[in-house]
């Protein structure tokens, strides 16, 4: 019963526009609060010292990062956007979080834009990468393959809006997105890195064993280095 609920409430949100009603410290967020918490649990278990996030959007996110990463006075957070607008980029520079907070604009799947990230990370940081800028199979897959080098064993990639699989034929679709979504594309991946594999952080609290994660737009696309 529950599944048949959560799985109705996910979609008929989804063209609602649900996840657009949401801010974190003053600043769009566009998420799902179920994943907001998802995502604050991988934070506090995987400890990273750098969360790499593709797509800033409004700049919700990164905030969002920024904050857990300062309550736990440890880390920072690089966004990458090919285009980060005037007025976001005036918002995020005025935030009390700006100094935890770096921007590189610039196409994701560039290789100037991987370098500059390169650069950016020290030796021996542990990385926790979010992919979220362009949704298509091909653009992910690209990201996957640009950013999977920068990554260590032991840490992982979170990968948004596999939900588009799901939810192909609705309002706010393409007819094509039972293929070409972020899911399809790490699912090509895997095939061809067997040094990551699917798994998501540890979680330090669950009395719901079995139950299924269906109220998340990240289906498919939790993913850890093996080795």
């Amino acid at each position: 019963m529950f599944e048949a609920i959560a799985e109705a409430y996910t979609r008929s949100g989804w063209g609602a526009k649900h996840s657009y009603g949401f801010a974190w410290f003053g600043r769009p967020v566009i998420q799902l609060p179920e994943d907001l918490v998802r995502l604050q649990e991988a934070v506090y278990a995987i400890r990273p010292d750098v969360v790499v996030e593709t797509g800033i959007a409004h700049g919700g996110s990164l905030v969002f990062y920024a904050s857990l990463l300062r309550a736990m006075n440890h880390g920072r957070v690089i966004g990458i956007d090919i285009d980060i607008r005037p007025h976001n980029r005036e918002a995020l520079e005025a935030h009390p979080l700006r100094p935890s907070i770096t921007l590189i604009e610039g196409s994701s799947t560039a290789p100037e834009t991987v370098d500059r990230v390169r650069a950016a990370l020290q030796p021996g940081e542990r990385v926790f990468l979010v992919l979220d800028s362009a949704h298509g199979r091909e653009h992910v897959l690209a990201e996957l393959e640009a950013y999977a080098p920068l990554l260590a064993i032991g840490d992982f990639i979170a990968v948004a809006d596999g939900i588009m699989r799901d939810v192909s034929g609705m309002p706010r679709t393409q007819p094509d997105w039972n293929e070409d979504n972020p899911a399809s594309a790490v699912a090509d991946f895997l095939t061809d890195h067997p040094e990551f594999e699917r798994a998501v952080p540890p979680r330090p609290f669950d009395e719901t064993p079995g139950l299924p994660d269906v109220v998340t737009y990240y289906r498919s696309g939790w993913l850890r280095r093996a080795r």
